[in-house]
């Protein structure tokens, strides 16, 4: 799973977000941020990387489940990452959901896309924990 360059440059982006996330973020960028690790780590355990023409269900199903968990983050949560990431997710997902109805896209389009998708998710998440960051700081609670 780590056996390039660009595979251990994302999972350093991956963790360095997360931990950011979680020590400097309020709760909404925490689930964001437990849900983009809970996902990461639960994709590398299902995907198969020999099964490039098919529709992977597993990885199907865990972006089905974080795409209902940045959707419950937008309907619950004050602040506008969410709106992003969540709007990114659904990308992913009809990804997807192209592959189920066969309309055969080409399979780098469609790794890119969802490779691009988390990348954005990852960004808004940052953006959203440095923003919740400075909001406490201002407030004289850091």
């Amino acid at each position: 799973m780590f056996d390039t360059l660009p595979a251990q440059i994302g999972a350093v982006f991956v963790v360095l977000i997360g931990v950011f996330a979680f020590v400097k973020g309020d709760e909404p960028e925490r689930v964001g941020a437990g849900t983009v690790l809970l996902g990461w780590f639960a994709s590398l355990l299902v995907q198969r990387d020999g099964q490039l023409y098919g529709v992977q269900w597993g990885m199907f199903a865990i972006d089905t489940i974080c795409l209902i968990v940045f959707g419950a983050l937008v309907w619950k949560s004050r602040r506008n990452w969410p709106v992003w990431a969540c709007g990114l997710q659904a990308l992913s997902v009809m990804t997807h959901i192209m592959l189920m109805l066969d309309i055969r896209p080409p399979m780098q389009s469609f790794f890119t896309v969802i490779n691009l998708a988390g990348y954005g998710i990852l960004v808004a998440i940052a953006v959203g924990t440095f923003y919740a960051w400075q909001e406490r700081k201002a407030a004289g609670l850091e």
